[in-house]
């Protein structure tokens, strides 16, 4: 019996050194050495500050800047989560009716069906840095017009926007989305080199 009992507590210590420290130090240091921006949250430097990651969406609501899917936990990574109102839900039609009305005046947009549903319906996570690239262009016009933006600076920042498309994952996988918080960084820099151009 106590031939066994050494035996499990020798078993016990050899898998934990083996699996809570050898594992986890070897696996860390191969992402690091692979993939470090991924393993260390993708996150995004400006200015040598930590401004966000491309995986965390951020809220945007002003009429300069490209809007973000809405969010049901104001973009706090924390408590990440869903608002868990059902398609019943007379909470969420009247959500959903509002942020339609919102985004389709400020927008200019008389068809309000052609409204992506994205920016209607908050993410499970709540979280989602993607919109469609259907809605982003549909936010063109109201950010060129608050940047004052000419015709050919407009031009640009729709070519910013398919060049930042990104295609489904593996392929198969989603469909095309852009970053917003990515999106709105180049917008800051096409309007910095149109000042200074102008």
């Amino acid at each position: 019996m106590k031939t066994q009992t050494t035996i499990a507590l020798k078993f016990l210590l050899i898998m934990t050194v083996l699996t809570g420290v050898i594992y986890p130090f070897f696996m860390t240091g191969v992402a690091q050495l692979t993939f470090r921006a991924k393993a260390n949250g993708s996150l995004i430097i400006k200015d040598g500050k930590i401004i966000g990651s491309e995986l965390i969406g951020q809220k945007f609501d002003s009429t300069i800047y490209f809007w973000s899917r809405p969010s049901a936990i104001d973009y706090n990574p924390i408590p990440s989560g869903a608002s868990n109102l059902g398609p019943t839900s007379d909470k969420l039609k009247k959500q959903v009716s509002e942020r339609r009305i919102l985004f389709a005046t400020k927008n200019t947009i008389t068809d309000t069906t052609a409204i992506p549903s994205e920016m209607l319906f908050a993410s499970a996570s709540g979280l989602d840095p993607h919109i469609s690239q259907k809605a982003a262009l549909l936010q063109v016009d109201r950010v060129a017009k608050a940047r004052n933006f000419n015709i050919v600076e407009k031009q640009k920042l729709v070519q910013s926007i398919e060049d930042l498309t990104e295609s489904p994952q593996f392929f198969v996988l989603g469909e095309e989305r852009v970053n917003v918080l990515i999106l709105n960084l180049e917008l800051d820099k096409l309007h910095q080199n149109v000042t200074i151009n102008k």
